[in-house]
Parts: C-alpha cells; structure tokens; sequence
C-alpha cells in the first residue's frame, strides 16, 4: 500500500511538471545579456569561499551559501528602471551599474560602493542592495546589508550629476561610535530588509531581518560565541527583526537620514527567528502594508499593522486548521524552511496572495512550497479577521503546480506577457561542489534538537562538497487549463548554478518585463524579454513631492516613490490589484513601476489608487486611463506629469 502510493505520488508529481509545458513555454522569449562590471574587475581575485569563525571551520561551505544579491531600478532620475546595484559574494563587493538595455543617456561608469570612512573591516561581507530614497529627496540611495556590522545608508549628493562612488555619502543606518577607526557597533548579520511606510507617516520605514545572532561569524580570530539553530522547525535563537522608524532627514551635499528603533513592535515570539526574507502589502485597505516574516528552521510570520504615524505596531495573526490540514499548511504553523516571500494577485481576482519559498528537493528535504491564497471576503472581512488574530488564506501550490522545486530561495511575480496571469520565478540551489553530501543531511535531519546549536555537532559541508548545487532558477508560467508548469530549461535560462536574489524591471521603458539573477560564488546574469508577442499593459510610475526641484535636474527623480502606494485595475475581463513595492524578499529588488497586464484590451482601463500622502494622509482616487506609462504625482489628489 505504502509503494503504490509512492508511486502515485511521483507520478502525480511528474505529471502537474510537465503538462502543457511546451505550448506555454513557446510564448515566452529571454536573452542573457553581458553586465557591464567596473574597469579591471574581472581581473580581481573571485573567491568560492569565506573565511570564519574557527568554531563554524568545518561547515564553512554551508556558512558561505548566502549573501548573493540583485536589484533593479532608476539610479540615474530619468524616469526608466535601468539601473542595477548588486552584491558580489566572489568579492565582496557592492557594485552599481547598468542594465545591458540601459539608454546611453542612463549609461555610466560602473562603480563598487565602498563604506569608508565609517568603519570597515575584514570581518564584514555585504548581503543585500536595496535601492529607496531614504530622506525624501527625489534621489535614490541605497541601503546595504551586511554580515558583520549594521547596515549602512549610502546617500546620493545634491550636487551629484551621474551614478559615481564619489555621488554618496555613507552613513550609519544605526548610529555607533568609533574613537579608533574600528567598529564598535552590534555585529548583526542581515539576510533580509524590507522597507515601506510601515507607520503611514508618508516616510519609509525599515525592517532588518537577522539570520545568526550577533556574533563573529566570519572573523576567523573571532570569541567562540557562534551557534546554529536550536530546531530545525521551530527554532528561536537567531538574530531576530528590527524595526527602524524614519525619524527626521536631511538633503544636499552631505545628506542624512536617521532612524529610531521600535523596540516591541513585532511580538517577541514572531521576532527572533532565522529570518531569510521579508515581504508585505495592504492587506485590508488602510493604507499599511502587513508584513510576512519568512523563517529558516521553522515558523514564518503574518504580521497585522496595527501602526499609527510616528509609532509601529504589528500583532500575528494564524491560519486555522481543519481535521483534513497538515500542521505545516496553517500559516503561522509551518516546520519547514522559509527562505523567500513575495505578494501578488495569482487570482485576478484583486486581491493579495502570497508565494512563499522551501526546501523541497526530492530524495531530499521534501517538504512544500507555500502559495498561501487569499480566502477573506473583502478587505473589511480581511481587516477583523487579521485583527481577530486569524489569518484567512488556504495553502494550494500543488493545486497550483508550484509545490516542488528544490532547495528554494527568492522568489518574484510579474507578469512577462502582458497577458493579466501573473508568472513566478523562484531561485534555487545550495551549495556546488562534487561529493554528495545529502546522506550526512539527512542524517543530520533526525538528529535530536538539543544537539543542533552546537556547530561541532553538524556534518561537514566545506570545499568540494554538494547540496541541491546544481538546481536552476524555476520559471512558472500559467497553463490554459490553471495549473502553472515550470518552463525555465525550455527557456534555456536553466543555468545549474546556485542563485539567491531576483530583480524584475521594465529596463526600456517598452513594456516588456526583463529580470536579473544573482548568482551564489558565480556571475550575476541578465535576461532581456524577447517573447514574441506582448499583451497591452499599464505601467503607473507613482511619487509624491519633494520640494526639491525640477526633476531632470542632477539624480532628482519627478518625486519621492510613494511607498505602498496600492492600485487595482479593473478592465471587462476582471480585477487586478499591485502596489509600490519598496523592497523585499530574499537578496532581490523588483523596481518601483506598478505594472498590470492587460492582454488584448486595447482602451481606457478604471484605475483605482490608494496612498498615503507625505504627511501621512490616506486618500483614494478613481481615474480612467488608457495602456501605456504613466507618471502620476500624488498629493490629496492625482497630478499626471509627462514621462522622462
């Protein structure tokens, strides 16, 4: 009985993979592109390791398996997501460059951000890129994680005319002292960010997702204060979350932002997990996004805002379980491993669901992805129900054909046809090498939990060694029939490297949706849209006023983003709903443009806009507009201005 519903399984399993993949996959079009690097770079010794703490000697392969990170966006003010800033794990480095299909008027020289003078050392690795305007300015700065240290805000000048290191100012996201020249500060390592207007004061917030706790976990003379995890589906002693209230700013030549920490804002119990990623969106219609916290080793997190201006605030809310639910598929209740988070409309039917990463490699960990749908009436229904503790969304990712991929990472949506059916690309992979590990894993995987936070008591991973190293990204593309199928090795973009982050973008300002991969101890990589056949759209570029000057004028942008901005469109075929995402996930950044598709409906489309203005103001707008871009201003009211 056992085998013959094993073989069901698979089969079954197989089957949702493959039906209908090559007639969905002809649809599709991408072409790797070379990504200008800055001069010299490739001759720079790349790395495959890195160096740690004594304590983590033998596992350090497993140490080194994340930091990889990618973000696409308008770094020029010129009105086009062709930008990029990305976290090269070889080096170390934070470098801004271009899109590959970057406008020679959005084209510079590629640079590495470099955080000097505050204090730097060899203990510290960058983690993630996460482009924002953080003091309202109309310019874009850029906030990077680390392994090491807290982050730091890289500022853009006023007098600053092109993307150059020489454009920012480095400044402490948290404020430290150094009498010496060394750092002093907490040594958080941060595998996740998520900024937006959390309190609805008009100013983004951020919030820091720690994986280890603050230890030295890449100083290889280091205090033996290192640890793993407690649990490997309930775990609790990581580095936790931070949230950082915008408290006050300034703009010009040597601008500042400054950042309070709201301690208590997310229920202890939901904050000191291994975070790996973070994502959110208005969920109930008052102008703030609710948070999913995504764990390693156990529980993510659905996070209701319950903030007002100039004060954060988040209570959890759980899924319920029926007599039919496994544990794991009540959200808030899972064991598995959360390693990325994103929100989209899978539905069409104008409201948020939320595809959630695992590990689920067969023979291997096998465990579930999570595509959580949202089950809530309404927003007003989502509201007292989110506020009554409960969290209405069902988990369906096999219903769906997204259940199983591998040793998954970040995860994006977007829609690459324009047709209205959101696709989802997911990250994958672990650690590369030659010699299968999986046996010592598994092994490792019944291993009692009080063992576990001891790294002494873990298998070798180091040099040589392979986990889940050669899995590709996944792309899933919607069938006729409704279930997804993952075409990415019919796409040829199937590379058996491990990646982290994913950046989506419309990089030409054409309507056609490119992405960008980073890869882990390999070449970041750039996909150009070249499907041959595009569905019309609309693509709203949202800000609010900065006061700052004509836009056009050095990086100043046509406005500040209007953070968490949400928008639906309704056309004859439906509903769809998006917002301005700030940043989010796991080591990848989407752009700010709120894209819909809207297949072959060609005229004007009923657009309604909920935003938060830049005194923290809720207001909504209903507007008729036609495909194609538009820049809209947001005050108390909806100024359209000319594209750049």
């Amino acid at each position: 009985m056992i085998m013959v519903a094993t073989s069901l399984f698979f089969a079954v399993r197989t089957s949702v993979a493959a039906a209908g993949a090559e007639e969905v996959a002809k649809q599709y079009g991408f072409k790797e592109l070379p990504i200008a690097m800055p001069p010299g770079y490739e001759q720079r010794p790349m790395r495959t390791v890195r160096t740690v703490n004594p304590a983590y000697q033998k596992i350090r392969s497993w140490i080194s398996s994340v930091g990889a990170s990618i973000a696409i966006n308008d770094l020029t003010g010129h009105g086009v997501a062709d930008g990029m800033c990305i976290v090269d794990t070889r080096t170390d480095s934070v470098i801004v460059t271009y899109t590959p299909t970057a406008r020679p008027a959005d084209r510079f020289t590629p640079f590495v951000l470099d955080g000097r003078p505050l204090p730097m050392d060899d203990t510290m690795a960058p983690t993630g890129c996460t482009p924002g305007d953080f003091n309202g300015d109309g310019r874009m700065d850029l906030l990077v994680t680390y392994w090491g240290r807290t982050p730091i805000l890289f500022m853009a000048r006023s007098d600053a005319t092109t993307p150059a290191a020489a454009s920012y100012v480095p400044r402490e996201l948290v404020p430290s002292e150094s009498l010496d020249g060394k750092y002093h500060g907490p040594r958080w390592n941060t595998d996740a960010d998520y900024v937006g207007d959390i309190d609805g004061s008009g100013r983004p917030s951020i919030v820091i997702g720690n994986y280890f706790p603050d230890s030295d976990v890449l100083d290889p003379n280091g205090l033996n204060n290192v640890v793993m995890n407690d649990s490997l589906s309930s775990a609790k002693n990581a580095g936790g979350d931070h949230v950082l209230r915008w408290q006050q700013s300034t703009s010009g030549t040597e601008p500042t932002a400054s950042y309070v920490e709201e301690k208590g804002a997310i229920p202890y119990d939901a904050s000191t997990g291994w975070t790996l990623a973070i994502s959110g969106a208005d969920l109930t219609g008052d102008g703030l996004p609710e948070l999913y916290i995504a764990n390693d080793f156990g529980h993510g997190h659905l996070l209701y805002n319950r903030s007002t201006p100039g004060h954060i605030e988040f209570s959890e809310a759980k899924g319920e379980r029926t007599p039919t639910t496994p544990k794991s598929f009540v959200l808030g209740n899972g064991s598995f491993k959360g390693m990325g988070v994103d929100f989209g409309d899978i539905g069409r039917n104008g409201d948020f669901d939320m595809m959630v990463s695992n590990i689920t490699v067969a023979w291997g960990l096998e465990e579930s992805n999570f595509l959580w749908i949202n089950k809530a009436k309404d927003e007003a229904d989502m509201r007292r129900k989110l506020a009554a503790g409960i969290a209405p969304f069902t988990q369906e990712a096999q219903e769906h054909g997204m259940a199983w991929t591998g040793w998954g990472w970040d995860t994006k949506m977007g829609d690459f046809l324009n047709s209205g059916d959101l696709a989802v690309l997911q990250a994958t992979g672990f650690v590369k090498g030659k010699i299968d590990r999986w046996p010592w894993l598994q092994e490792m995987a019944m291993t009692n939990d009080d063992l576990l936070s001891n790294p002494a008591m873990w298998p070798n991973v180091q040099p040589g060694d392979d986990i889940a190293g050669d899995e590709a990204i996944a792309f899933y593309a919607k069938t006729p029939d409704g279930p997804y199928v993952n075409i990415s090795s019919r796409l040829g973009i199937a590379v058996p490297t491990p990646t982290r982050g994913l950046a989506t973008g419309d990089t030409t300002g054409t309507g056609r949706l490119d992405f960008a991969v980073a890869r882990q101890w390999g070449p970041p990589a750039f996909y150009a849209n070249t499907a041959p056949a595009l569905g019309s759209q609309l693509n709203l570029r949202l800000y609010r006023p900065t006061g700052e000057g004509a836009a056009g004028q050095g990086l100043v942008n046509t406005g500040a983003p209007a953070y968490d901005a949400t928008v639906r469109v309704t056309t004859p075929t439906g509903t769809q709903i998006s917002r301005l995402d700030g940043g989010g996930g796991h080591g990848g950044f989407r752009s700010f443009d709120v894209r819909f598709g809207l297949g072959a409906h060609q005229g004007p489309v009923t657009v309604d806009l909920r935003w938060r203005d830049a005194a923290g103001g809720l207001h909504e707008k209903s507007e008729q507009l036609s495909p194609g871009t538009h820049t809209l201003v947001l005050t108390d009211q909806v100024q359209e201005v000319p594209n750049r």
